[in-house]
């Protein structure tokens, strides 16, 4: 077992330094806060729809037509929108394994490193999301269910969330580079 890195000690407060990555962190800090607060409400719609669903199913032969495509939907939001706030903690990719074993150095190289290589997916992931949310907006698509909900709505949802995760990346980037202290 290995104790907790230092740059990974939860701190409430937003990043000190340079009033530009300052500012951009205490806008995405804020932002994550609700983010995470409207989540938390939608896992829990997502849990009712589905306990609805099979009450009403099993209950009362209601058909289900809608509520599993809204949980998937409401799921899919929480997961995507909450990647920023899971990152601004540093809950994603990391190699913990070799923490012990590398000196301070090592290991804010190996985090940066890790950032860029997140950073270069994530760009390229969020560039395909939002090419997706168009095609499905400008097209017009719906899924194949009855309720036929428009796809762009899911996809605008994992769109943007992608976009919260790269700003909260290159955050993490440009930080120490600035002068800020790293998350």
């Amino acid at each position: 077992m290995h104790g907790p890195l230092p740059d990974r000690d939860y701190r409430q407060d937003a990043a000190i330094g340079p009033w530009p990555v300052a500012a951009i962190d205490r806008i995405l800090t804020w932002c994550n806060r609700i983010i995470f607060v409207l989540a938390s409400i939608a896992m829990v719609a997502a849990c009712l729809v589905l306990s609805y669903s099979v009450v009403g199913r099993e209950l009362f032969q209601m058909p289900n037509y809608w509520q599993d495509e809204a949980a998937v939907f409401l799921l899919v939001g929480t997961a995507f929108m909450t990647s920023a706030w899971v990152q601004q903690q540093r809950g994603h990719i990391g190699i913990e394994a070799f923490v012990g074993l590398l000196s301070p150095f090592a290991n804010r190289i190996r985090l940066w490193l890790v950032d860029l290589a997140s950073f270069a997916f994530c760009t390229f992931f969020t560039w395909k999301s939002w090419t997706l949310t168009y095609e499905a907006w400008h097209e017009g698509q719906v899924s194949d269910s009855m309720w036929a909900p428009p796809l762009d709505i899911p996809y605008g949802l994992m769109a943007l969330g992608m976009t919260l995760l790269c700003v909260q990346i290159l955050l993490q980037i440009v930080a120490p580079i600035a002068g800020a202290s790293r998350r």
